[in-house]
């Protein structure tokens, strides 16, 4: 069941007002990511606030998930002898079947949840629609009380929670970010119309595209349900009527040789199992009986055939959501940040930190369009970009707050971030501000030179192309140009000539536009006011006293690298355990999550503790040399296939290769790669390839002691964020619509004149074998091939550019005997058995990998 966002912060009140000292503790469950692990600061911090006991537990993957919900949330139901409870999920499990991989919901047992309730605030899409519409303990039956509709907890209609909602119960809460409400009314209207029909075995027969059904049987039951009438069984009438069926049948089997179940299952009294190939989406949700006017009496064979057929539709109505391809809404920490400010606790840190998990989604790759290569507005629209309309509302009202919540010194003096000076140091010794700050795209400025910083910045490196030889004298022209000597630039960019600093942004805006580098810095107005305050592109800094000023990047890339490698700043060594095992048990807690989890906490405590986010600054340093080390490597010797569907890499002969057995490192990699194979792209042919969309990019990584290959493929970087939204277009759309609703109403015009014209020549002549019926029949099903071709034209729109890798390597998956893990929360990222690899890649090159 889901949420609306409005009544969250009453679900928050209802936990605080239900606390006391002898409640169990709250268990929340953080997935190893910068944004997940910011919103579990603030909310955290809300729970100390309000002194609610809590418990935070990292979680590297499903199989890790499901050995949480074995060992720490099963044993809080009060059927077994706990004392229920909150679990929050945070980008935890919402891709998943949370009530059947937490152990809420067991096979057979009508006693689910049993007080237990989890909360779910997750970015990545699609949803499970059983956490969604469902995930609820329902009512007992009784004789008036027999659908899902009616056995619904009060105050829960179609899987919506409304105010009159009484938590305690226990359940499955999706927090909505508003996607649910406004996106998912079709897949709602498919699902609940599933969930009460009879159970009618599908054995693959072709049903025909009449709906007009021959009638001749000799079984004729009764359509009309009565209230509290069981469901009559179909196999009976099955048996009957497969005697003038002689059609094969066709069962569908699942073939995947992943270890990690395809998707989690609801119990069978849930009611509904949706299959998306090799993976079994569960979905449960009451809902109303079909109301629409049958006849009084039909055949059995009839009846069936049509229920087949309604039921196939919705199917294939879900089907299509899940496999739409992967994609990212809004960020959790900016959705927590949304809870502390409706209860009034918002405040410079806990701005702060919904700051820097905004930042590292951008830092990620994770845009509307799934983990794809960032999109610069000079190439489609000054809207696009991260999270396309709704990345600009939230980088806005975030510039709005940090205004309110740091108002500019009065004295009317200009700051110098005003004037485009990137701020070092702090105002005061106490100085703890957020601001503004016209930051450049260089990677780590304040901590490194100003040639490190442009040489390791992804930006310029596949602009300037400064993994090759041209590209490096092109960058030493760049500085020459301006002014630079390589002496002064490659030293500590806090102790260059402050007359060098005051005049950079002059010199890079006068030079960058001959290096196709405009958007290198943001734009400022020429006398240092702020008109309007809209200061697109601006990035965030913030200050701890003397002791240090770092932007919000500078402390996303640092989280991340503690996150990726930890403390250390060496290439670590690969985890032991023989790869069979690895591969093979997916219910055991994983080495490398054994490894991973330490790190949370590294970044954790670094998050609030300016001493140790200084200590991780190397760290990130050494991070990305590795990256641009390697990634030079890759595109100086051409290291990259040409596959059909995409390109293809592998890091092997490396010193840095083992850094890139994390899923994280390696995604960076790959999208470090990948916008220079879109910028090489443009050069030749002047624009994207796949229409715009760019060319997806696999990356894998060889773990030789494990003897798997870590896999990701990332989208090339068009998608829904590249859709024009500008008023002309929006204009000409429109038009285009009223011409055909215009060309719509002058064919029916037509058709009713036509027919008019027939049934008098029929009345002349005594024949009467059109019927008013059969007219209006035939009206209607033209209109509704025209809406049928409006949803079709809606759905490509919808699913345009998505990364579809996570679909691809189930299919993959189900087709090949690949050995093949799928455990991360990030579906574009697998582990292959080495000796695998060709014959996965081979049939994964067949895929669509790219809406």
């Amino acid at each position: 069941m889901h949420l609306p966002r409005s009544l969250i912060s009453k679900l928050y009140l209802h936990l605080q007002n239900t606390r006391h000292p002898l409640s169990p503790p709250v268990l929340v469950l953080v997935a190893l990511e910068p944004d997940a692990l910011c919103a579990c600061r603030i909310l955290t911090r809300l729970f100390k606030h309000d002194y609610i006991p809590h418990k935070i537990q990292p979680v590297a993957g499903y199989a890790d998930l499901e050995r949480v919900g074995r060992e720490l949330v099963s044993p809080m139901m009060e059927t077994r002898g706990g004392a229920g409870g909150v679990v929050v999920c945070l980008g935890v499990g919402g891709m998943a079947d949370l009530g059947t991989i937490l152990g809420l919901e067991p096979e057979g047992d009508d006693n689910t949840f049993a007080g237990v309730e989890v909360w779910v605030a997750d970015s990545h899409r699609p949803w499970n629609l059983g956490n969604v519409f469902g995930g609820f303990p329902l009512e007992p039956e009784t004789e008036e009380a027999t659908t899902f509709a009616t056995r619904s907890p009060p105050g829960v209609k179609g899987g919506r929670i409304d105010g009159t909602y009484k938590p305690g119960k226990g359940g499955i809460m999706v927090l909505d970010d508003g996607d649910i409400e406004d996106e998912l009314s079709k897949e709602k209207d498919a699902y609940l119309a599933l969930v009460d029909m009879p159970e009618v075995e599908d054995d693959g027969e072709d049903l025909g595209e009449s709906e007009d059904d021959s009638d001749n049987d000799d079984d004729i039951i009764d359509a009309t349900p009565r209230a509290g009438q069981k469901r009559k069984s179909w196999s009976d009438l099955d048996d009957e009527d497969s005697e003038d069926d002689d059609r094969p049948t066709q069962r569908r089997r699942s073939n995947s040789s992943s270890p990690l179940p395809d998707s989690p299952r609801r119990p069978q009294q849930r009611g509904l199992q949706i299959l998306r190939d090799d993976a079994v989406f569960s979905s449960s949700d009451p809902a109303d009986p079909p109301t629409a006017a049958q006849p009084p009496r039909i055949s059995a064979k009839t009846l069936r055939r049509r229920l087949l057929r309604l039921r196939r539709k919705n199917e294939d109505i879900l089907r299509s959501y899940y496999r739409l391809g992967t994609s990212y809404s809004e960020p959790i920490s900016s959705m927590m940040y949304s809870l502390a400010s409706e209860l009034g606790r918002e405040d410079n840190d806990l701005l702060w930190l919904t700051i820097i998990g905004v930042t590292s989604m951008e830092l990620y790759g994770r845009s509307s369009a799934g983990v794809a290569v960032t999109v610069r507005s000079s190439d489609f629209r000054p809207t696009s970009g991260w999270l396309g309309l709704r990345g600009a509302r939230i980088r806005q009202l975030l510039r709005d707050e940090v205004r309110r919540l740091n108002p500019p010194d009065i004295g009317g003096k200009v700051l110098p971030e005003a004037t485009g000076i990137i701020p070092t140091t702090a105002r005061s010794p106490e100085d703890t501000s957020i601001r503004l700050s016209p930051e450049p795209k260089f990677l780590l400025i304040r901590h490194w030179s100003l040639y490190d910083s442009m040489l390791h910045s992804p930006y310029l490196f596949s602009r300037l192309k400064t993994w090759s030889e041209t590209g490096l004298k092109r960058l030493h022209k760049l500085l020459a140009k301006m002014g630079v000597s390589l002496v002064q630039c490659k030293q500590s960019y806090a102790h260059m000539d402050m007359v060098l600093k005051r005049e950079l942004r002059t010199k890079l805006l006068k030079y960058a536009s001959l290096y196709n580098l405009d958007e290198l810095v943001p734009t400022i107005d020429t006398d240092g006011k702020d008109r309007g305050g809209a200061k697109d592109g601006w990035g965030f800094v913030r200050s701890w006293g003397w002791r240090a000023t770092l932007s919000a990047q500078d402390v996303g890339v640092v989280i991340g690298a503690l996150l990726e490698v930890g403390k250390s700043t060496s290439v670590p060594e690969a985890a032991p355990g023989g790869p069979s095992q690895e591969l093979l048990d997916d219910g055991d807690h994983t080495p490398q999550s054994e490894e991973w989890l330490p790190r949370f906490w590294d970044a954790y405590d670094a998050l609030e503790d300016i001493e140790s986010l200084k200590a991780g600054l190397p760290t990130a340093q050494f991070l990305h040399k590795a990256i641009f080390t390697t990634g030079t490597t890759i595109l100086k010797k051409k290291q990259i296939s040409h596959l059909r569907a995409f390109r293809m890499c592998v890091v092997k002969d490396s010193a840095d290769a083992a850094l890139f057995n994390h899923p994280g490192a390696l995604t960076k990699l790959a999208l470090w790669i990948g916008e220079a194979l879109a910028e090489q792209e443009k050069d030749t042919t002047g624009k994207l390839a796949h229409g715009g969309r760019g060319t997806p990019l696999v990356v894998a990584s060889l773990d030789e002691k494990r003897g798997v290959y870590v896999v990701v493929g990332t989208g090339g970087g068009g998608g829904p964020d590249t859709v024009s939204v500008d008023r002309e277009s929006t204009k000409k759309k429109a038009e285009a619509k009223a011409a055909k609703a215009r060309a719509r109403d002058e064919q029916r015009r037509n058709k009713e004149k036509i027919r008019a014209e027939k049934k008098a020549a029929r009345a002349d002549n005594g024949d009467e074998g059109e019927t008013e019926s059969e007219e209006s029949d035939v009206s209607s099903d033209s209109d509704s091939s025209d809406d049928d071709a409006e949803d079709d034209d809606a759905s490509r729109e919808r699913g345009y550019g998505l990364n579809r890798f996570g679909t691809a390597f189930q299919d993959v998956v189900g087709e090949t005997r690949a050995r093949v893990r799928i455990d991360s929360f990030e579906h574009c990222v697998v582990e292959v058995k080495k000796e695998d690899l060709g014959g996965f890649l081979e049939s994964l090159s067949m895929k669509a990998v790219v809406g």
